[in-house]
């Protein structure tokens, strides 16, 4: 069963990297702000069943106020795409992980360790050559992406705050509902409110209820059964199936400086997690 659970967790990050690829391609046609809305509707829709009836008033109003960052990470990783390259987009989105205990430091006065100093260096340096590196040069997406990685991080960071003060599902299905009634609120202000034309449709069910709903229920299942270090390495493929997909699909290139940044991204992405992941086991 071990095994089912971890290539089920593998699936889980493929499907991740697969989304990049298929959102870029999804908001040229519909916009960010209508894609962004719909695939949460979806979203809350799917889990909505299952978990809202642990749902309080209490685990409403904390899971929304968090939401609220997760959803300004979805505007700045989804506006980002319109910019760079799906590759681009899964490596920096990555750095995630670096700015996690960044932000618990900063907020709830968390130990920063040696190790996330050295992940932090790495991948700020990896991110400009990655970003620089390419016959255009830096462009804002990637800035947008790196601003995506803050808000992820600071998620994480709250998450870690309060989380364990609350049903999982309910919390969760508190940030999808909140993240769902911003971009329904704020679509009119950003064009005419519309149904998804055919060719979004595939993106907003990849997205909506296997990145999203099913991903989480997947991540929620498997990491009752399998050890946090191998979960963490796992989930450090996500970069990794992006920029696979993004070859593979997107037909995007990446020279040699590009490659020493991404190799950079990755190797901070594993000092920042998956290390001191491993010495706690031991």
């Amino acid at each position: 069963m071990r095994l089912i659970y971890t290539l089920l967790l593998v699936a889980v990050t493929a499907v991740w990297g697969w989304t990049f690829v298929v959102v870029q391609n999804a908001i040229a046609i519909y916009g960010v702000i209508p894609f962004l809305a719909v695939r949460f509707v979806l979203a809350g829709a799917a889990l909505a069943p299952v978990y809202a009836t642990k749902l309080t008033r209490r685990s409403l109003l904390v899971g929304g106020g968090i939401g609220l960052v997760l959803a300004a990470g979805y505007f700045f990783q989804t506006t980002g795409l319109l910019f760079t390259t799906p590759t681009n987009s899964g490596l920096i989105t990555g750095l995630f992980v670096v700015f996690a205990p960044l932000a618990d430091r900063l907020l709830f006065g968390a130990n920063v360790s040696r190790q996330v100093v050295l992940a932090v260096t790495l991948s700020l340096v990896g991110m400009v050559l990655l970003a620089g590196g390419g016959p255009e040069g830096a462009n804002w997406g990637d800035l947008l992406t790196l601003l995506c990685a803050a808000a992820l991080g600071l998620h994480i960071a709250l998450l870690s705050r309060y989380a364990a003060l609350y049903d999982a599902g309910a919390l969760t299905l508190a940030q999808i509902l909140s993240i769902a009634l911003l971009f329904v609120i704020v679509w009119p202000f950003f064009g005419p409110v519309s149904l998804p034309p055919p060719g979004v449709w595939v993106a907003l069910l990849v997205t909506g209820l296997l990145a999203s709903a099913g991903a989480f229920l997947v991540q929620t299942t498997v990491q009752q059964h399998i050890p946090a270090a191998r979960t963490a390495i796992i989930l450090t493929m996500e970069p990794v199936f992006a920029a696979l997909f993004g070859y593979w699909l997107a037909g995007d290139r990446l020279v040699a400086v590009q490659i020493l940044g991404a190799l950079m991204i990755l190797s901070a992405l594993v000092i920042g997690e998956v290390v001191p992941v491993l010495r706690r086991r031991k």
